[in-house]
């Protein structure tokens, strides 16, 4: 049976199962996800155990069908201030155990710098937990670096910057 506020279905609404699925994640100690939510302290602000205060911000700050409630900080608890609506994709790159990697200067997720360098999420992975390899490095196209002997196709160190794509710091992307 459809939960009804004022008169209204507001179960049927597209934010409700994120909403539903907070409190569930929080309060919940049978949810099969609680341990990493309310039993680790994760809280849902006063205000929005109100769901029609939740349905106000969530319309009022972004919400659109296919994104998901998003946790700015990882640690911090579900309030109007630390939550955002997110796709998947960067939800992804806001978990507890996200690996962040600074290749001159410029920080980013394994997954963004992947894209950055048109190599599949798998193949940086690869290269950074199994392989070890860090820094500009991981940027090389595979045609580029032989990973195995650790040089690149020259056969030596001393062309390793030959290929290493450039990196623009956002601050001067738009210019």
């Amino acid at each position: 049976m459809p939960w009804k506020v004022k008169g209204r279905s507001i179960s049927y609404e597209p934010w409700y199962g994120s909403y539903a699925s907070m409190m569930q994640r929080c309060y919940n100690q049978n949810a099969a996800n609680y341990h990493l939510y309310g039993g680790r302290g994760i809280k849902v602000c006063d205000e929005w155990h109100n769901v029609e205060t939740f349905e106000k911000w969530a319309l009022e700050n972004g919400y659109e069908k296919g994104l998901t409630l998003d946790r700015i900080d990882p640690n911090g608890d579900y309030t109007p201030e630390n939550c955002r609506w997110a796709t998947s994709k960067q939800q992804a790159n806001n978990r507890r155990n996200t690996v962040y990697v600074t290749i001159d200067g410029v920080t980013k997720t394994l997954s963004e710098w992947a894209d950055f360098a048109g190599i599949s999420r798998s193949t940086m992975s690869d290269r950074y937990f199994c392989k070890g390899i860090r820094g500009v490095m991981l940027l090389h196209r595979t045609e580029d670096t032989k990973f195995k002997t650790g040089y690149n196709r020259y056969g030596d160190s001393k062309h390793y910057d030959d290929y290493a794509p450039t990196i623009i710091p956002a601050s001067e992307e738009a210019e």
